[in-house]
């Protein structure tokens, strides 16, 4: 599998009223197209930083993150907008959908934003909730809905434009058990059908020892870790 993201020299610095505060410290990281990879560590460790960096959400304070051998911090803001809605999908802890449409207006929303006709799009946003079980409940508004079906929601949403990677930080983290495990295969289901990226932060034991790779963040660093 080619090389998609490269971490070279990485730390990331946050400025505090006791000084600074160094979260990641001289990152090196190859994340490989197709795979699926599990960040975890301690609650404020930086996981979630680390994957805003992938996300062109933040620039690191020293070292560069590349895609594909482009330095990401050097990408216009329009480039960057371009880059997080056409070639990521974001799924969050919290679903962020928006309670006024429905479940099938939601999904198609990255498209329309991304300029699409809402009409044309909706047929491939019924598609994508079919995927996910959640056909019957496309004109539902979200608010009538579960916890786990709302995720199932977001990853619709994150994947409707076929995105090279999606990124997911605590994706189970408000859902019980079964509906946890539920989204946790759904994943990897479409990280092996759209052969996208995977690269899912979490406290889940059991989703990180589903992933193809486990790398926990402790004091920093980086270290792989055998799954299962």
């Amino acid at each position: 599998m080619p090389d998609l993201y490269q971490f070279v020299g990485v730390s990331k610095k946050f400025s505090m009223p006791g000084g600074e505060l160094e979260v990641l410290k001289d990152l090196h990281l190859v994340v490989r197209e197709g795979e699926s990879l599990a960040i975890v560590g301690a609650s404020g460790s930086g996981k979630s930083t680390l994957l805003h960096l992938m996300g062109a959400l933040d620039t690191p304070t020293t070292g560069k993150v590349c895609f594909e051998g482009q330095d990401m911090a050097l990408m216009s803001p329009d480039m960057q907008a371009a880059f997080r809605n056409r070639t990521l999908g974001f799924v969050f802890q919290f679903h962020h959908l928006l309670p006024e449409f429905s479940a099938l207006e939601n999904v198609a929303m990255p498209a329309v934003i991304g300029g699409e006709n809402l009409a044309e799009v909706l047929p491939r946003a019924r598609d994508i909730l079919e995927r996910v079980g959640l056909g019957a409940r496309a004109e539902s508004k979200t608010a009538t809905l579960s916890g786990g079906e709302r995720q199932r929601i977001a990853i619709a949403r994150a994947v409707l434009l076929r995105p090279r990677v999606l990124l997911a930080d605590e994706p189970t983290g408000n859902l019980d058990e079964k509906s946890g495990e539920g989204v946790g295969t759904l994943m990897k289901e479409l990280n092996r059908e759209l052969g996208m990226t995977l690269v899912v932060v979490t406290h889940n034991r059991d989703l990180a020892a589903g992933m193809d790779r486990i790398l926990e963040l402790k004091a920093g660093t980086l270290y792989e870790k055998t799954s299962g």
